[in-house]
């Protein structure tokens, strides 16, 4: 067999270095320092991509006057804070943050749930429960909530309950989705070997079902806490203003004239959970990496 000058070429003489495939005059450490610099770069790009929109906000959350056509505020101020905070802005992220939380840990128990019996096959009526997951997708949001807060005001539901229960359904078809995908990848036999070397159902899920799955959770996790952080139709209908958040209170004082400052610092505060989750899935990203 022959080999072109194209073919990889390795040596075991000290002093050589690896060269790439198609390639054969550029060291392999080139090649990867290029690869290095050019992530580098994308990643960057991205990064700025995402932050440039943000300038204007932090901007105008510490700007008590910012007339045209002046390209910086000019008068800097505390009046956004103090407008916050007076309006219920503390109190309203952690309902917020609470409500995406439990969102997400619901969620993606359901998903998980469906998107296993789905693959496994022991789900009854597959094509039935797949259509009844996917259909809070397919129909219009403010069709499905005006629907739903009719029953849920006739069964006495609370309003807090409600709002979680519509928005763990909204949120299901994207847990069931990225699960499904995953769990069509996953080697069920690491969980038989367990079982055979006597591990019970409790340890297999624990100590070999959950690592496994774990980045895929993640990613599912993190979709449905964005449909809860950030959900302002459901909220405001079937909570009926009696459940407010952050989005409830950015829009409201967005609607009136005078709270560019309170707009922009809870517009910007609406922004760090879901930041701060992004960098945390990356850096668990990069550790699990092999």
């Amino acid at each position: 067999m022959t080999l072109s000058t194209h073919e990889l070429v390795i040596t075991a003489k000290p002093g050589r270095k690896r060269r790439l495939p198609g390639d054969p005059g550029r060291p392999l450490t080139a090649s990867l320092a290029s690869s290095a610099a050019s992530r580098v770069v994308f990643s960057t790009l991205l990064v700025v991509w995402f932050a440039l929109p943000l300038l204007p906000l932090a901007l105008w959350a510490f700007a008590d006057r910012w007339s045209y056509p002046a390209i910086a505020p000019t008068s800097w101020g505390l009046e956004g804070v103090r407008a916050a905070i007076a309006s219920g802005g503390p109190s309203a992220f952690g309902r917020s943050l609470t409500l995406g939380l439990i969102v997400a840990i619901v969620a993606t128990a359901i998903g998980a749930l469906a998107a296993r019996g789905l693959v496994a096959g022991w789900a009854p009526f597959p094509k039935t429960l797949t259509v009844l997951l996917f259909a809070p997708v397919a129909i219009p949001p403010f069709a499905m909530v005006m629907g739903t807060n009719v029953m849920l005001l006739r069964a006495h539901v609370p309003a807090s309950l409600g709002v979680m229960l519509v928005l763990v359904a909204v949120a299901a078809p994207y847990t069931t989705f990225v699960l499904r995908t995953a769990y069509a990848a996953h080697d069920l036999g690491f969980e038989e070997a367990a079982r055979v070397l006597g591990a019970s159902r409790l340890q297999v899920l624990r100590r070999v079902h959950l690592p496994l799955m774990a980045p895929a959770l993640t990613r599912a996790a993190f979709l449905a806490f964005l449909v809860g952080w950030s959900d302002y139709i459901v909220t405001l209908i079937i909570g009926g203003g009696q459940f407010v958040t952050l989005p409830m209170i950015t829009v409201s004082l967005a609607a009136g004239i005078g709270n560019d400052s309170v707009v922009a610092l809870l517009s910007l505060t609406a922004t760090i959970p879901p930041l701060m989750l992004v960098i945390l899935l990356a850096c668990t990203g990069s550790r699990n990496r092999p």
